[in-house]
């Protein structure tokens, strides 16, 4: 399974996150709807790829600690290999493949797809009045400009401290979170090597917080402006990889590290930057497999998927704007949405169908 969502997964860390709810929870019934919600709070508080923290902790739930490598690895492989193909040819041709017939077609697919997903978890995760305050108060602050980070705090905080007072405890137990500091690498226009390569990805693999585009400000910061290794034509390049490409936005690593070392820059800058999200995921298990027994952890947790849920709907919303540009998308995502919703019909199978659909619609123009 993950190995075909590896191959499958287009659209980013919202869509990722649905497909793995249409397939664990609704198709083969491996987690409830309230545990695959605490799996995506608890990944969402750690540094790193969400969505591929979510798979990681879906594979450690099932099977344990080869349960957690086989699911990483089925999930990342595919779009590092895809990713590092078309470096190959970015390096040696100077250009891109021409994609936009399917992701024309692709696009309103995920859209359809999320919503789905936010059908599903709602009624979980919106469970009282004052969680569904919390999402509008949530979904008003991200509209507005604020962090993924500060709102998942700030819900689970604000639960935290206001179901403490509800229960009439004489003190709220206070969770501690350790923040993480910018440790960067010595010097400026420092020659390129594995070892800096490694050094910068792990560092962002361990302080990055929520999707591969806040990655992508990272690698701006570091390899544009201070170590001058690349070229803001080539960041960019880099960013368009990692939206035409399945799986992890992540994998945008692989291509920059191709860029700057070839294959061995590829593979080391791959390993770096998901290496902290593996050790996280196995050192939180213990306190989330423990949830249940300890109320302000649950009552963080609680908060955190409101806020999960309000943070994918927002981007629903912005990725709706650039994916449903005419008549042709907006039918594209209506039927897509009433096949998943009244039916459940495939989602791999809708997803090829809107690609299908995109290459057609292409060629006509």
């Amino acid at each position: 399974m993950f190995l075909r969502l590896g191959f499958t997964a287009f659209g980013g860390p919202a869509a990722h996150i649905a497909l793995l709810e249409t397939e664990v929870v609704r198709r083969r019934g491996w987690l409830s709807s309230q545990r695959f919600l605490d799996l995506l709070g608890a990944a969402n508080l750690i540094p790193g790829p969400s969505s591929s923290e979510l798979a990681i902790s879906i594979g450690y739930e099932r099977a344990g600690a080869l349960g957690l490598l086989v699911a990483g690895a089925c999930f990342i492989l595919p779009a590092a290999l895809i990713t590092g193909a078309l470096a190959w040819g970015y390096v040696r041709f100077g250009a891109l493949p021409k994609v936009a017939g399917i992701f024309y077609g692709v696009k309103p697919v995920v859209i359809a797809i999320v919503l789905q997903a936010l059908v599903a978890l709602a009624p979980k995760a919106l469970k009282t009045r004052g969680l569904i305050g919390l999402g509008l108060a949530t979904l008003a602050a991200s509209a507005l400009g604020v962090g993924a980070l500060p709102l998942l705090l700030g819900a689970g905080i604000a639960t935290l401290a206001v179901r403490g007072v509800a229960r009439g405890a004489g003190k709220t137990p206070v969770l501690s979170l350790a923040v993480l500091g910018k440790v960067g690498l010595t010097g400026a226009a420092a020659p390129v090597s594995l070892f800096g390569i490694l050094c910068l990805f792990l560092k962002m693999g361990a302080v990055v917080f929520g999707s591969g585009y806040v990655l992508l400000a990272f690698l701006r910061a570091d390899l544009v402006e201070r170590l001058h290794w690349l070229t803001e034509a080539q960041l960019l390049d880099a960013v368009a990889v990692g939206q035409i490409t399945p799986g992890p936005v992540f994998c945008s690593a692989t291509f920059v590290g191709y860029l700057l070392a070839g294959a061995p820059g590829a593979a080391v800058a791959t390993f770096a930057v998901f290496l902290p999200a593996f050790v996280l995921i196995a050192a939180s298990r213990p306190l989330l497999a423990r949830v249940h027994e300890f109320a302000p952890l649950r009552d963080v947790l609680d908060g955190v998927n409101v806020a999960s849920l309000s943070l994918m709907a927002v981007v629903t919303v912005q990725l709706g704007r650039a994916a449903l540009i005419d008549l042709t998308t907006l039918a594209i995502a209506c039927l897509s949405s009433l096949l998943l919703l009244k039916w459940r019909l495939n989602s791999l199978l809708l997803v090829l169908g809107g690609a299908l659909t995109g290459l057609f619609v292409h060629g006509l123009r």
